[in-house]
């Protein structure tokens, strides 16, 4: 064989295995792209998104969407081909495994915090909203969680509300532990609590409403947790972890399934205020999406995956977007042509916005370009 034929049957083979390389090996990335959006003004599945019960709620129009990406599963591990060609195109992202699962975690481990995390997110809009217009709301001292044999273990349940600790009345989570830790391990801890009571399906209900004392021992934070830092380690414990609740005068049931994670805080808050405002018709018949997380006080946190959503608001048909201010920088490097970009920092910036696009004053809106 001619030596220039030789090479060049020597330098196709070897493309040919390059290729074969390229299809065959996985490396650890995940993908990310644009998922579906949700009107909080409208309907899913034939029931409303948002439901108000025990007071009066207005009808709405136009629309305030939440938007999500669409994530590949935890096992799941792209090809070199498909990773370079996710990396080319402008509706997917390829990010490394870890930033998306840390080390270890299942599906069924980033289903379980996505629900948790979305619970959280529906309290805290629920909270801002109503905070927002001026409607009380009301905290209870609950037990989250409960360690597996632990001394509270089939004494102290989930959903317990915690009222009192060796008579002393408690309304947050450090004055639990400051009455448990004032014990020496060993010693026994009285909790007031009102029980937090199952229906007939097994499901949490309400809080009974009667209280009752439950007497539980203690142990040595060690022997709970062998990595315990040796300033805690010795001191008393009984295997519980608290946090705040929220109680409202009506009820608001947020009716979305499949969908997880803490960004729609935001567009829940407005959808609810929005429900609940004579006359309300907040976005004046307009299409606004957006993203962000809320606290109970109305303030606006960045979130992942924002050039993503904003591909996903404007295949939808959004004109508007909001943007939490820390995720501006990213969101202005390839805005999809038609969406308008608004800076969202709190609730309340939110709603002056919302104004300013109804009464049609869009030159004035916060925008992300602005420096």
């Amino acid at each position: 064989m001619p030596r220039r034929s030789a090479t060049m049957l020597a330098a196709t083979l070897l493309l040919i295995a390059l290729l074969c390389v390229s299809v065959l090996m996985k490396v650890p990335y995940t993908e990310m792209s644009p998922g579906p959006t949700y009107n909080t003004l409208g309907t899913q599945g034939g029931k409303p998104v948002i439901t108000i019960t025990g007071r009066d709620s207005y009808p709405t129009t136009g629309h305030l969407n939440m938007t999500t990406v669409q994530v590949t599963g935890a096992k799941y591990e792209p090809s070199l081909v498909n990773a370079v060609i996710g990396w080319l195109r402008d509706d997917v992202m390829v990010v490394p495994h870890d930033n998306v699962y840390p080390k270890g975690q299942t599906d069924a481990d980033a289903k379980k915090q996505n629900a948790e995390e979305f619970a959280s997110s529906e309290d805290s809009a629920r909270t801002a909203a109503l905070n927002e217009l001026g409607i009380p709301v009301g905290n209870e001292l609950i037990i989250r969680s409960v360690t597996a044999g632990a001394p509270a273990e089939g004494r102290l349940h989930a959903g317990d509300q915690i009222v009192a600790v060796d008579g002393a009345a408690v309304t947050t989570t450090e004055q639990v532990a400051a009455g448990v830790t004032k014990h020496k391990p060993g010693e026994q801890v009285v909790f007031t609590v009102v029980p937090r009571v199952k229906d007939a399906s097994g499901n949490g209900g309400a809080n009974a409403g009667s209280r009752t004392d439950v007497t539980v021992p203690t142990v040595a934070a060690r022997t709970l947790d062998p990595k315990a830092p040796a300033e805690r380690a010795d001191l008393a414990v009984v295997g519980i972890g608290t946090t705040i609740r929220h109680t409202y005068p009506f009820q608001i049931d947020i009716g979305l399934q499949d969908v997880g994670g803490p960004s729609a805080g935001l567009m829940f808050s407005l959808g609810i205020i929005d429900k609940l405002t004579p006359g309300g018709d907040l976005t004046g018949g307009r299409f606004v999406a957006g993203t962000g997380t809320i606290d109970d006080d109305g303030k606006v946190g960045p979130i992942g995956g924002i050039s993503m959503k904003l591909i996903a608001a404007r295949d939808a048909g959004a004109e508007y977007f909001f943007t939490p201010s820390g995720n501006c920088a990213e969101a202005t490097k390839n805005i999809p042509s038609g969406l308008t970009l608004i800076k969202a920092d709190t609730l309340d910036g939110a709603l002056k916005s919302l104004e300013q696009i109804r009464s049609g004053q869009t030159s004035a809106l916060p925008s992300c370009a602005a420096k």
